[in-house]
């Protein structure tokens, strides 16, 4: 729950991560009933933690309505419109990576604008000069696969558990530098898009040509993290200089890495530049950053009608300004 003078009051999180794990990644239609049964306890909670009544003390809703998973979004947005409809207060739908732009807004010094914003999860690999709230260029992204599900799918062959991203950045601490030097994908070639799907290939290759003892998987994870945060960081100095601008904001899941967070911080620092990123607990999805950006659009006006939607699609630059 997000007050516009008091702040983030309380935020809750019910993580799906057992329930998916058996079968190596999300099972849409499990995700779906999943949040059928555990949405409107989670908002009790939450409403019960920040000591707030409804009706009367809540002023709006927002929620996640695109882009993803379809079933997942309409379940949020079913009872999200249900919830506004019986409080009589507004509802209107939220751009979840907008949430994840605006995720640093939350910090106590939260990044000035116009900036640009590397965001990279599981999904999207993403280039953005933002200048404000709802004016957003994107700069690059990738053509194929994201950054984050080139960790992921490592992981996978490493035979680290689900979720394999964060397993694959502890493994990669213990490993050697060197040992397995794999591709930067695009850095050959001015621009600032992205592609990691033969990043994927060559690892497969190198495993598949290995004896996978334990030094082996660090060396190949550490290989891999290297790479990976090798390409996002001078991507993103590319963006800065393209833009002439001076401040850089990291976010999506991939940015709760702490080797690229302590790279990119000294890259960046070496160019007379800032980095910014929202703290771990909001750098992966979370309901705060979609009240953040929800706020902001239901004070300058906007609201959505009574039908309930959702978009699996939806062009981040197709979204209005906010304000002037």
């Amino acid at each position: 729950m997000l007050d516009d003078r008091g702040g983030l009051l309380a935020h809750g999180l019910f993580s799906q991560i057992e329930l998916h794990r058996a079968y190596g990644g999300v099972v849409p239609e499990l995700a779906s009933r999943d949040h059928v049964r555990r949405l409107l306890p989670l908002v009790e909670s939450v409403l019960n933690a920040a000591g707030a009544r409804a009706p009367g003390e809540i002023q709006g809703v927002a929620y996640t309505a695109g882009p993803g998973l379809i079933g997942a979004l309409l379940t949020g947005a079913a009872l999200a419109r249900s919830l506004a409809f019986a409080w009589g207060v507004p509802a209107l739908g939220v751009h979840h990576l907008e949430g994840h732009l605006l995720a640093p807004l939350l910090e106590p010094e939260p990044p000035p604008f116009p900036h640009v914003a590397l965001l990279v999860s599981g999904g999207h690999t993403l280039l953005i000069e933002v200048s404000a709230i709802g004016r957003y260029r994107v700069l690059g992204a990738s053509r194929d696969d994201a950054a984050g599900e080139a960790f992921d799918k490592t992981a996978k062959l490493l035979g680290l558990p689900y979720p394999g991203g964060p397993h694959l950045a502890e493994l990669a601490r213990e490993g050697r530098p060197g040992r397995f030097k794999f591709p930067r994908p695009m850095l050959d070639r001015p621009g600032l898009e992205f592609s990691f799907s033969g990043l994927k290939t060559a690892v497969l290759h190198a495993v598949a040509a290995q004896e996978l003892t334990p030094a082996v998987r660090a060396d190949v994870a550490r290989g891999v993290e290297d790479a990976i945060v090798d390409t996002l960081i001078a991507k993103s100095l590319r963006a800065l200089e393209a833009t002439g601008l001076a401040v850089l904001v990291v976010s999506g899941g991939v940015s709760a890495n702490r080797t690229l967070r302590e790279r990119l911080a000294a890259a960046v620092g070496a160019r007379g530049a800032r980095v910014y990123y929202p703290r771990i607990e909001f750098s992966t999805d979370n309901a705060a950053m979609i009240a953040v950006a929800g706020l902001a659009r239901l004070k300058a006006g906007e609201r959505d009608t009574l039908a309930i939607g959702a978009r699996a699609q939806w062009p981040l630059e197709s979204l209005p300004a906010v304000g002037p």
